[in-house]
């Protein structure tokens, strides 16, 4: 037998050997300290001693390290390495298989928590022994490859956190079988590709995180969804459809292209925060949304949004941030952002009158006008201009109509009045276009 193991053995026996104490079953501890090994006993687990009580001990427990257990079994183990120091990769004898082998014999293991740790690897499909897993957090290691399908077979599972690490492949359609799954976060890693569509059949999700990959193309219906974010992808150009019950969208740093939804994001009492910052959207900007009641941070900056605001605008109690900069606005900068304290507010690169703050720069207001039309965006005057053209389009077309209504009139009343027999006839002639019923009233008429 190993040195290690014996020592793992002893620290089992000894622990047992504990005068007063329900010790965790024998077959768990060795689990732990099997696990303590794997990773190369990390300062982190320095605490972890042969006389250890897992369960009911707290003297080891740390803020980065502690067991917590139902009676003599565990059901959280969470393992926190420290995010200043930035953990480097396990050596090259670790072996991801063997560590989780190592934890599916923590047979009630619902909560798990390895972050920070140098995990390197694809996650193994063997997590799928866990059954009882409800959250799981393997955020900042080194974890590649697509996501396993053994994760479908997690049936109880809610929450799965993966940021910051290197898988890839697309996002599974198979997530759909995943009957509680409420919270995904896979932020800052190698995805690409869409969306599956079974997105939408995911009745129990509600907060989506896939901010920093490689996804693109349109979203999927996301109505069920309360938190959004997927920043910096290459995801658009169509606005994505969102619930009333939406709390927070972040849509930075894509391809969106076409408006905002206006009418769809007014009903959206309950969000707090938007931001479709650094994109490609066009037309008029919502302003209805400064007056959001819940609307706490609003970010446009750096679209071509237009629109001329009021100075009269609303704002709402719970506003904070307001970044407008970088658009294509016109007139007057609303008083309630103006005169705002504890807000901030930036609109700089607009075309906007200020009342006098020159602390934001802005440009002449046919530099908006000039750039709108470059974009394909008519400004409002174009439209009144167009409006009236078409008026006087659409009065000539009438005028020329009722003239030769007149005509018409004129012709068939004297061709009819003398002349019955080529009347008749040319009701005849025009049988192949009407109905027989329709030319027999006809004929009673003459």
């Amino acid at each position: 037998m190993g040195g290690h193991a014996l020592l793992i053995l002893l620290s089992v026996a000894s622990l047992a050997l504990l005068p007063g104490a329900t010790p965790l079953q024998p077959s768990q501890a060795w689990s732990l300290f099997k696990l303590r090994q794997l990773l190369g006993d990390p300062p982190v687990l320095g605490t972890w001693h042969n006389y250890t009580d897992f369960c009911y001990g707290g003297d080891y427990k740390t803020a980065s390290a502690f067991v917590e257990c139902y009676e003599d079994s565990v059901t959280q183990l969470h393992i926190m390495g420290d995010p200043g120091a930035g953990a480097r990769p396990l050596p090259a004898t670790f072996s991801i298989d063997a560590f989780f082998t190592t934890l599916s014999r923590l047979p009630d293991l619902k909560v798990l928590t390895l972050t920070n740790l140098g995990l390197w690897g694809p996650l193994p499909g063997k997590i799928s022994r866990l059954q009882k897993l409800e959250i799981v957090n393997v955020s900042s290691n080194y974890l590649y490859g697509e996501l396993p399908r053994g994760l479908s077979q997690l049936g109880s599972l809610q929450t799965l956190v993966a940021d910051h690490n290197m898988l890839g492949g697309k996002l599974p359609g198979w997530l759909k079988d995943m009957p509680l799954l409420a919270v995904l976060s896979l932020r800052n890693n190698m995805l690409q590709g869409t969306l599956p569509e079974s997105l939408k059949d995911m009745l129990s999700l509600r907060s989506l995180v896939l901010a920093s990959n490689n996804l693109s193309g349109n979203l999927p219906d996301l109505k069920n969804l309360q938190v959004i974010d997927m920043a910096n992808n290459a995801l658009g150009p169509k606005f994505p459809r969102l619930g009333r019950k939406v709390a927070s969208v972040v849509l930075a740093g894509n391809k969106f292209s076409d408006g905002l939804p206006a009418d769809m994001l007014a009903s959206c009492y309950l969000l707090e925060r938007l931001d479709v910052s650094g994109n490609r959207f066009v037309g008029p900007f919502p302003a209805a949304l400064l007056s959001l009641p819940s609307m706490e941070y609003l970010s446009i900056a750096g679209n071509r949004f237009t629109g001329r605001l009021s100075g009269n605008a609303s704002c709402g109690e719970n506003l904070r941030f307001v970044d407008l900069s970088s658009n294509l606005l016109t007139g007057s900068l609303p008083g309630c952002l103006l005169a705002a304290p504890g807000k901030s507010v930036l609109f700089s690169a607009n075309c906007l009158s200020t009342a006098g703050d020159d602390s934001q720069s802005q440009h002449p207001s046919p530099f908006c006008r000039n750039q709108a039309l470059a974009v394909g965006i008519v400004p409002e005057q174009g439209h009144k201009k167009s409006g009236a053209k078409a008026g006087v389009v659409a009065g000539i077309v009438l005028v020329g109509a009722l003239v030769v209504s007149a005509a018409v009139v004129f012709v068939v009343r004297k061709a009819s009045a003398p002349k019955a027999r080529p009347a008749r006839r040319l009701v005849e002639n025009a049988s192949s276009a009407y109905p027989s019923n329709l030319l027999a009233d006809a004929r009673k008429n003459l």
